[in-house]
């Protein structure tokens, strides 16, 4: 009996552990009805799993004391950290806009518990534990009851924050400190926190509001981030699918639209997948600008390397040709000398990649991609690693010596899921970066600025973009939200470096007609060390006009520094006036024409952008060449534009019908050309010299180029001569049409010609 009951017992629990494995390998419908999941790659035991990993907490540990850069980044966290643990638990009750007490502690709070929960699995501290076990307690204690937020400005309002969006940044970071205690809560206390917290939580944020979630948008890559993480460390399913592939059944409004004027889910595409797929160019060129990447590669990097920890088969980082990993590269590249991004659309100046989003990027590329030692500079310069496996092989990499300089170069990105929607082109030539954009709309955040550029000089701007009107979490101004003059100034036309026709902005200000259309290049040329070209054309921004420009650095040994030439060809079917302005900063020095300065200061229009610039002085111009000159931080800039006796010069300043002064006090130089239906703006910019206010000395203050001419202008070609101050003369042929490299030109000017293959002539 005692044998035979052996036996049974044995076969009894064989069977358990079969429909044990079975059960496990069950797999689940995602909610789009696509492929099955296999839950075996989920294992509730494995944590930590999602950023840090169980083998890199070993390693990590093996190392400490070995890695400077994760020693002494480790070391002041662990002081941040104590120091917050010191003050105490705060979680009020959310009542405050961005800037607000209630506003910043929670999101104080998130970024605390991450750091905590990593702390405590390297450090193998339990107190970092308990104290992200206790504020989660007090989270999980206030969520069961917590209304929505009063603050009622958003489309998508949130609980502890504002907006849907905030409350996303919040479970992503907070994820991971679950994540990273997960084995020292009981289960008892894991399902209080699932159940009261997580679990509503992820679902308020998603279907409590799909018009926040169910859109491609970095509004819904934090959202789709934040319910994926969470899933992914609760080994929830349905969750991850939800993040996956966007909500099963949501029936979405199709002409809705955000607080910033953008659609909220026009064409039926959501989740995180899909928010890699429209967004990216194939050259990784996100398209709501450099600012938005820089904020949404959060939440893209961290999701995808918890996919690649817990779901290889996804294959995350291969997705879309490697989208993900090669988008870091773009956005590097579009940052100036000194590290800060090019503010395209709505962008703050000043954001760069010592951003903590930026440590994230650059450390998870070098650990996900090709290693490339270009990206340890960065982090040298960034001086903080990540406290995990990718932080870990950045440090070593340091340390071992790998290091090489990141080589920013004129480089073309494309715009577009499919790469044909306009781009963004950058040359350099020396400490010379021309920023020239023909991309498209870039959804809410856009702006209409086809065809404009920025100017900088070793990370000085020379002739700026303006950039978003906005105080980020200054609550005293507009609640730290966007301010109407956004809409009103910095994203019309008149505020950009480029053409306004009639006083009307690009596509009527309408962005259901920008994002119909955007311009398209016609060629970009960087491989000449002396010459980079970038050239791209506008037919939709005013109905019967197209718009060609042409931009070009030229490096000439008879100038000191390598100037820009700037050719704008306009074409109409009726006459109209133009306006064309240069936003320079500095001091103004001279000019070659005669100007009148007003006795009151009166806006230039009452619309559009007009209605917030003074016009401070005015003149006509009297040459062919029109000059003028400034200094800015120490050197010296001369613009030569060709001008003729019918045109108007303004001198406007930023700040008209501004009450509240929301809006910068910046200068522009206005050229304007009314009744005129075909028109060319030709101009070059020179940086040169400098001035030193210790020595008082002032070199090379004066313009090298005494004369600029078009010699040539037609459908096909336009020529334009550049005189310099030794009398030598070099002429720039641009192709209009024909434009390939391979083209085969002949071309005859006042009896002389011009052969050559390729895009451009210069000589």
């Amino acid at each position: 009996m005692r044998s035979n009951s052996k036996t049974q017992l044995f076969r009894i629990i064989t069977l358990l552990i079969i429909v044990a494995i079975v059960g496990c390998k069950e797999s689940s419908t995602n909610e789009q009805g696509g492929e099955k999941v296999d839950k075996t790659t989920l294992n509730d035991g494995d944590h930590p799993k999602l950023i840090l990993t169980k083998a890199g907490v070993e390693s990590i540990r093996k190392q400490l004391g070995n890695i400077p850069i994760f020693d002494n980044t480790l070391k002041a966290v662990q002081e941040e950290i104590d120091a917050e643990i010191a003050l105490g638990i705060d979680t009020p009750i959310p009542k405050d806009y961005s800037g607000g007490y209630t506003h910043v502690r929670h999101k104080r709070n998130m970024i605390v518990l991450q750091k905590a929960g990593v702390l405590y699995q390297i450090l193998n501290d339990e107190k970092y534990a308990k104290y992200v076990k206790d504020m989660l307690m007090q989270y999980e204690a206030m969520y069961k009851t917590l209304p929505v937020h009063p603050k009622t400005r958003s489309y998508a309002r949130g609980k502890l924050f504002w907006q849907c969006l905030n409350d996303s940044n919040w479970l992503v970071y907070v994820s991971q400190a679950y994540d990273c205690i997960y084995n020292y809560l009981t289960e008892e206390e894991r399902n209080k926190l699932e159940t009261n917290l997580f679990k509503p939580f992820a679902d308020f944020i998603s279907v409590g509001n799909p018009q926040f979630y169910q859109r491609v948008h970095n509004h819904s890559t934090w959202g789709n981030a934040a319910v994926g993480m969470i899933g992914l460390v609760m080994n929830d399913e349905v969750l991850i699918d939800r993040a996956l592939y966007g909500i099963k059944g949501a029936e979405m409004d199709k002409t809705a639209k955000d607080d910033d004027g953008g659609f909220i889910n026009k064409d039926g595409t959501a989740g995180f997948l899909a928010n890699i797929e429209e967004p990216f160019s194939p050259d990784g060129y996100y398209n709501e600008g450099p600012y938005y990447q820089r904020y949404a590669m959060y939440p893209f990097l961290v999701f995808a390397e918890g996919l690649h920890n817990v779901k290889p088969e996804l294959k995350i980082f291969e997705y879309k040709e490697g989208v993900l990993l090669k988008s870091i590269n773009a956005l590097l590249n579009l940052s100036d000398a000194d590290g800060e991004f090019f503010p395209l659309n709505d962008g703050q100046k000043g954001m760069s990649y010592y951003n903590d989003a930026l440590v994230t990027a650059v450390d998870i590329s070098y650990h996900f991609g090709a290693q490339d030692p270009g990206l340890l500079s960065i982090a040298e310069k960034q001086n903080k690693v990540l406290l995990d496996d990718s932080g870990l092989a950045v440090a070593l990499g340091i340390k071992n010596g790998k290091t090489k300089p990141f080589l920013k170069k004129s480089i073309n990105l494309s715009d577009g899921p499919d790469g044909k929607q306009g781009g963004v082109g950058i040359l350099r030539n020396e400490d010379i970066e021309l920023v020239f954009k023909y991309a498209a709309q870039g959804s809410s955040h856009g702006h209409y600025d086809k065809l404009s550029y920025s100017l900088y000089e070793n990370g000085e701007e020379i002739i700026q973009d303006y950039g978003l009107a906005r105080f980020v979490n200054i609550e005293q101004k507009g609640g730290g939200n966007y301010l109407k003059e956004n809409k009103t100034w910095a994203k019309q036309t008149i505020a950009h470096n480029t053409v306004t026709q009639n006083e009307n902005s690009h596509y009527n200000g309408e962005f259901e007609i920008g994002s119909k259309h955007n311009p398209e290049l016609n060629y970009f040329s960087s491989d000449n060390e002396f010459v980079k070209v970038v050239s791209a054309k506008e037919v939709n921004a005013y109905p019967g006009t197209e718009m060609l420009r042409t931009m070009a650095i030229i490096k000439d040994d008879e100038l000191e520094k390598p100037y820009v030439l700037d050719i704008m060809k306009v074409v109409s079917n009726k006459a109209n006036q133009y306006d064309f302005p240069y936003y320079f900063l500095g001091q103004v020095l001279n000019s070659n024409f005669e100007y009148k300065i007003p006795t009151t200061l009166k806006p230039l229009g009452n619309k559009n952008g007009y209605q917030h610039l003074y016009v401070e002085g005015s003149a006509k111009a009297n040459q062919n060449d029109t000059k003028f000159s400034w200094l800015n931080e120490g050197k010296f800039y001369t613009l030569t534009a060709a001008t003729n006796v019918n045109d108007e010069i303004l001198f406007t300043r930023i700040g008209a019908n501004d009450p509240e002064f929301n809006l910068r006090r910046e200068a522009a130089i206005m050229l304007r050309r009314k009744n005129t239906k075909n028109t060319l703006f030709v101009s070059t910019i020179e940086a040169h010299g400098s001035y030193s206010p210790v020595s008082e000395s002032a070199v090379n203050s004066k313009s090298s180029i005494i004369a600029l001419k078009v010699v040539l202008d037609t459908a096909e070609y336009t020529a334009i001569s550049i005189t310099t101050i030794r009398g030598n003369t070099k002429l720039f042929i641009t192709a209009n049409t024909n434009a390939s490299k391979e083209a085969k030109h002949i071309l005859k000017i006042n009896d002389k010609s011009y052969t050559w293959v390729g895009s451009y002539y210069y000589k």
